[in-house]
């Protein structure tokens, strides 16, 4: 069962955010590199506590560690396998100590980390590397190609890492790639020039894949060189604009106050208070935070009586004005918030409002404006949405929060509409409308895991959206617009791929909010076959449009003269695979680098 569980779970806050949960490859002990180039190990514990296996030559560099540079996950990783694989007796004080160390001074620069920012995040997202189809083909077979960009190497390394995987994991040797073979050549040498005339490229996969990586992943580069220089303890205390957004919830805004905090110089207090637009929902929380390479803020999290924290993911800018990223929790870290913070002044700062869009025509709509440094005596007239929508009335005022009414004109253009209050605009606030004219469900292709007996359950939240078709009437095209997440009816239906399909039955529940909750890994005797309950099905929305203004008559009423408007259902689908569990737990859960 994939659990919270191991050696580096006693790391405690300054190590959070595994999304490292992996066991990647190992990598063998071996001598100094020849190359001249190579970072001085400057730091006495990763000396002393690494030494006896990584010797140190005339000039500081120690072997391995000397020439290779990596994101703090994949240093954690290595420093888990140095200690289950290589029996390296470690504390958790120390453990911490090498990890901050080495990440700070062989670390990845900002400009190296930006694109591949959703690995650490562990964000779900399509991702093709495109710099060389034949590495990308090698390495993504087992693990994701960002992991790899997640490094940088010297020729030497890139080399022994490939000789780490053929000693650690065998059957790489001659196990199918998605090139056609694995790490030792297993198909004939090509003699007749390609289909396309060229002459024939015989060479490995694996020489490729060296080549490729030495080139686009060197050792040195001149960000890094610009960065290592530049580095300096980011200096973040004080109060932050939060906003963000969650699926299945919508938009979230709130404050951040982030505090020093005396146990290191890079180590952070939080404190965080925000609210779901849509249904008012408060949340606060509490947590801590340490800051690696001076840009790489790993934290945890939670509300009061919180069983399980969430993980803070979060890049931040060089001027230090601007964090983002992801906070994420769940067995697989499928739930999660994306978000941004703002420092704050004493300027007001608008955040968002409490609805996505408002109806033409219509009249005293309720909507809340969140922010921050709001004024408190502001009037009607010192609020605008642009043409056709005025605001009735101020119903309260704080600096966090204004509760107003608002009229939108029958003729209001249909769009995006800016507010601003007092001089402070926020874009595109929320939306003026006509009439919805259909809805789409996300993810459209979403995937959950089956389990609760033996490995963890994956969940799946599904969302809503309402859809208007813009001026040219027409769905699907560029001036569509986005209503945001609007309230449907749930339900699953089968998804038919064979005759006698019995997937609905067993492959878990669907609730109102629209969250898949898988059924128990199996087998189920009570299946044909005892099979597992795993297949796939339909995600139906379903949305009653109850306007008398967009509704449709009675063609049988109609011809009585008496047409009654009948409510008008728009309905939109996504589909679902439910599959098996993660068996091969590449991503272990640790306590992290937080």
């Amino acid at each position: 069962m994939l659990k919270r569980v191991g050696w580096f779970t006693l790391l405690g806050v300054f190590f959070a955010v595994s999304s490292a949960r992996a066991q990647p490859p190992a990598e063998a002990s071996a001598q100094s590199p020849a190359q001249n180039d190579g970072i001085p190990v400057q730091n006495d514990l990763v000396r002393a506590r690494c030494g006896s296996c990584h010797k140190s030559d005339d000039k500081g560099r120690m072997s391995r560690i000397s020439y290779r540079r990596a994101t703090p996950e994949n240093w954690e990783r290595t420093i888990k396998r140095m200690v289950t694989l290589n029996k390296v007796n470690l504390n958790p004080a120390d453990a911490r100590t090498i990890l901050k160390y080495l990440s700070d001074h062989h670390g990845l620069a900002p400009e190296e980390e930006r694109p591949i920012a959703f690995e650490a995040e562990r964000r779900m997202i399509e991702y093709t590397y495109d710099k060389d189809k034949d590495t990308s083909d090698t390495c993504s077979s087992c693990h994701t190609m960002a992991r790899v960009l997640s490094e940088r190497r010297t020729k030497e390394e890139w080399e022994l890492l490939v000789a780490m995987h053929r000693g650690y994991y065998p059957l790489v040797d001659n196990q199918p790639m998605n090139n056609g073979q694995g790490f030792r050549r297993t198909r004939a040498v090509q003699t007749e020039p390609g289909p396309d005339g060229r002459p024939p490229d015989n060479r490995h996969p694996m020489e490729k894949a060296i080549e490729h990586l030495t080139k686009a992943l060197p050792l040195t580069t001149p960000d890094w060189s610009t960065w290592s220089a530049a580095m300096q303890t980011p200096k973040l205390a004080g109060r932050w604009a939060f906003t963000g957004t969650a699926a299945g919830k919508g938009a979230v805004y709130g404050t951040v106050a982030i505090t020093a905090d005396s146990s290191a110089a890079d180590a952070f207090s939080t404190e965080t208070r925000y609210t779901v637009a849509r249904t008012g929902e408060t949340v606060t929380r509490t947590g801590k935070a340490l800051v690696y390479t001076g840009y790489q803020w790993r934290g945890r999290g939670a509300a009061p009586g919180a069983t399980e924290p969430w993980r803070e993911v979060l890049f931040i800018e060089r001027d230090w004005k601007t964090m983002w990223g992801r906070w994420y929790t769940g067995s697989y870290d499928e739930t999660g918030i994306d978000v941004t913070l703002v420092r704050l002044t004493t300027e007001p700062v608008l955040f968002g409002s409490s609805v996505t869009a408002v109806k033409t025509p219509s009249a005293k709509t309720a909507v809340k404006i969140f922010g921050a440094n709001l004024p408190t005596t502001v009037k009607a007239e010192d609020i605008a949405f642009g043409q056709g929508v005025t605001v009735a009335r101020i119903v309260s005022a704080r600096p966090d929060e204004l509760a107003i009414d608002v009229d939108v004109a029958a003729n209001a253009p249909i769009g995006p509409r800016d507010v601003s209050i007092a001089g402070t605009v926020k874009p595109s606030a929320l939306v003026v409308y006509d009439k919805i004219d259909g809805i789409k469900v996300l993810p459209q292709a979403g995937m959950a895991r089956v389990g609760g007996n033996v490995f963890p359950k994956q969940l799946q939240q599904f969302e809503a959206v309402g859809m208007n078709n813009g001026p040219d009437g027409k769905p699907d095209t560029p001036d569509d617009v986005n209503l945001g997440l609007v309230n449907v009816k749930w339900s699953v239906e089968e998804y038919t791929a064979t005759f006698g399909d019995d997937d609905l039955q067993f492959v878990g529940t669907l609730d109102q909010s629209g969250l898949f909750t898988p059924n128990v890994d199996g087998p189920n005797p009570k299946r044909s076959g005892n099979r597992n309950n795993v297949g796939d099905v339909w995600v139906v929305a379903e949305f009653v449009d109850n306007d008398p203004s967009t509704s449709s008559g009675s063609p049988r009423a109609e011809s009585r003269g008496d047409a009654k408007p009948m409510p008008k259902m728009l309905r939109a689908r996504a589909h679902l695979l439910v599959t098996v569990p993660l068996y091969m737990a590449w991503f272990h859960e640790t306590g992290g680098t937080q």
